[in-house]
């Protein structure tokens, strides 16, 4: 798929954000899916599991329950909407089933952009995201529904292999305090709760981000290979 901007004004798009777990898409594009529903387009989030396997001493039972209140108020931050899958933190499967089961979701929302996680990742469940992703858009495709006209990888922590920033997104200082409100929502982006600073890890790229777009703030996306082509008439 080709590539097209995501810095542009509001138009009636729907952008379509796929995590692994509950957290993961606020954290890596949550401001500039802030901006987008400021600007008046429609923004679902996706979590494929809830990430409930993650805090020592509470059962996933609870965790879980914990984890779904965080998500619809970090949703409610951003002005999205949130979509849970059905799997368990650590168990999300790389099956075609798995990837129908979110193609179906696909011709419900009919997203003109999704997002989702970079292929190489220490998780297991962030790469399975991927895979998930790419096929469900294929599959929906296949059946009809070709609304998707970009598939973009957000940068993540965990998923740095091999990422390489190609698309530059800018927002502004009233974008990020939506995602900072989001964020915060989760009790595992507290640096006393994992150890991981993430709000400062976050907030750092941003500016550096930002800096190399000449924006007040950014954040990078990758694209599959294949689609990184530009086409001109003449040379610059």
């Amino acid at each position: 798929m080709s590539a097209l901007c995501v810095c542009a004004s509001g138009a009636g798009r729907t952008i379509l954000a796929i995590g692994a777990h509950a957290g993961d898409m606020e954290l890596t594009c949550g401001a500039l899916l802030a901006k987008h529903t400021r600007l008046g387009d429609r923004v679902v989030l996706l979590h494929l599991s809830l990430g409930e396997r993650g805090k020592p001493g509470t059962s996933p039972e609870e965790y879980g329950a914990q984890k779904r209140r965080e998500a619809e108020a970090a949703a409610k931050a951003l002005g999205a909407e949130v979509r849970f899958g059905p799997w368990k933190d650590g168990d999300v499967p790389q099956s075609d089933d798995v990837a129908r089961w979110v193609a179906e979701q696909i011709k419900v929302e009919k997203p003109t952009t999704v997002i989702t996680h970079w292929k190489n990742s220490i998780h297991k469940d962030h790469a399975a995201a991927y895979v998930l992703a790419n096929n469900a858009v294929l599959f929906a495709a296949i059946e009809g529904t070709r609304t998707v006209k970009a598939v973009y990888f957000t940068e993540n922590w965990e998923d740095a292999e091999g990422f390489q920033p190609y698309i530059y997104a800018g927002f502004t200082e009233e974008d990020c305090q939506s995602w900072r409100k989001a964020v915060l929502a989760y009790e595992f982006t507290h640096a006393a709760f994992s150890g991981f600073d993430y709000i400062r890890y976050y907030e750092g790229m941003q500016k550096v981000r930002g800096a190399q777009a000449r924006q007040p703030f950014a954040i990078a996306f990758d694209v599959e290979a294949m689609s990184k082509r530009r086409v001109i008439e003449t040379l610059p």
